[in-house]
């Protein structure tokens, strides 16, 4: 199994698992980074919280990503004006700079490697994608700028600009927001029956829920079996490579995203949608062969993306029935900010606020939109495909992926083992 950087830098504390029955005002599921930012901030706020981690905390998705810290998430703003108006857009921008602005105050008290750095959107192919976009942030009042060239060895045709953004190393980070918070690790939530969260050596009593777990496992409500798709994608860490000042990531979601780290450099791509036939690390080491000569290979690893219908994240009510069950998922990419997003957020519903950007990442939107209809193709052939292997979640066809040796769902993105143990939910079953 490869391991990230991340992993290699930091030894994260261990937490026993839940023996028995708790009570809490609020129980949340999912130990990654928003479950216990969600923690953290209800700490803070005096409530008492629960976090409930099926594996290790930061064992998934967390500990895979590129640690970008960024409201500039691709063309993301030209696409919300044209979909929803100024007004939503400019309710998604406040809230990613609202997060920027909490990591940096406080990355003041925390050794986590957070630098500010410029972030970079590009295109190799489409100029006027770029400069669609750099409008759209100006006629929002964003400030950004158009650029010709950058620091990457490849010609570009244009980027967008955004200066004072920030990276860092994630898992460092929460080493030191974790400690003080009640985690149970190894404690899988089978199901929630009547309010109450059933494990297999007990029960969790809690008057609040909130589903962190990236992909929500509850199928009963909600629809996210509709509403979201997983995306593959892989990273590469290199040494004796030249450094970069900026964070670069390519408009098209097979391009590749850059930025440095310590003396590494880190390059991410070979996108698909999981379950979907890829080339896993291949592209960033042809990347880094063709341009940087010298380069030699220090880590490896996969992450893997919830990809909403409309390229914005759900965090709320699960849905329109459940009052006091909450949910965030669909972060695109972009769980960094996100996750901060969806701490402040689920937050203030739980204390009974009131939140500005309720409207724009409700998870009760419109669904009447064109990755729906993929999305139902996807599951509707691969339910209808015969196979040796298929899904425990909702049954779909599994395929072998032969990069990562792992049987694969193009459903919903489920991952298992050679051996049929669940990796990647929502599936929370092994396969024979």
């Amino acid at each position: 199994m490869k391991k990230s950087v991340w992993e290699e830098s930091v030894t994260l504390p261990m937490f026993k698992s839940l023996e028995g029955d708790k009570k809490c005002d609020v129980l949340i599921i999912g130990g990654g980074l928003c479950g216990l930012l969600c923690a953290y901030f209800l700490k803070n706020a005096n409530v008492n919280s629960i976090v409930a981690e099926g594996d290790t905390i930061a064992g998934g998705v967390t500990k895979n990503t590129t640690a970008k810290i960024t409201s500039q998430h691709g063309l993301i703003y030209s696409h919300i004006v044209s979909t929803y108006g100024k007004e939503k857009a400019q309710m998604y921008y406040k809230a990613n700079e609202e997060a920027l602005k909490e990591y940096k105050e406080m990355a003041k008290n925390i050794p986590c490697d957070f630098e500010e750095r410029d972030a970079y959107t590009y295109s190799l192919k489409e100029r006027a994608l770029i400069e669609r976009e750099v409008y759209a942030c100006h006629d929002l009042g964003i400030k950004c700028s158009f650029e010709e060239k950058c620091e990457l060895p490849f010609e570009i045709k244009g980027a967008i600009k955004m200066e004072n953004q920030a990276q860092f190393n994630p898992l460092k980070f929460i080493q030191a927001i974790c400690g003080d918070l009640e985690i149970y690790e190894h404690t899988f939530i089978k199901g929630i029956e009547n309010g109450v969260a059933v494990t297999d050596k007990g029960r969790i009593f809690p008057k609040v829920i909130i589903v962190a777990t990236h992909f929500p496992f509850l199928n009963k409500h909600g629809s996210y079996f509709l509403k979201l798709y997983q995306h593959r994608s892989y990273v590469s860490a290199f040494e004796n490579v030249p450094q970069i000042d900026g964070m670069y990531v390519d408009e098209d979601m097979k391009g590749m995203s850059v930025r440095s780290y310590d003396n590494l450099l880190l390059i991410g791509g070979g996108g698909h949608r999981t379950g979907k036939t890829g080339t896993a690390w291949r592209e960033t080491e042809e990347l880094a062969k063709k341009y940087y000569p010298l380069a030699r290979l220090k880590y490896q690893w996969a992450a893997q993306d919830c990809m909403s219908l409309d390229k914005i994240p759900y965090i709320g009510n699960y849905s329109k029935h459940t009052p006091d069950l909450y949910v965030a998922t669909g972060f695109n990419k972009w769980g960094m900010t996100s996750s901060m997003v969806s701490a402040k957020m689920l937050c203030d519903f739980v204390l009974g606020r009131e939140n500005e950007y309720k409207e724009i990442f409700s998870p009760q939107r419109s669904i009447l939109k064109p990755q729906l209809f993929i999305n139902g193709f996807e599951s509707a052939f691969n339910l209808l495909t015969p196979a040796t292997k298929r899904c425990s979640h909702l049954g779909c066809a599994l395929k072998w992926n032969k990069y990562e040796h792992s049987w694969d769902c193009a459903c919903h993105g489920s991952r298992f083992s050679e051996e049929g143990e669940v990796i990647n939910n929502p599936a929370m079953k092994n396969i024979d």
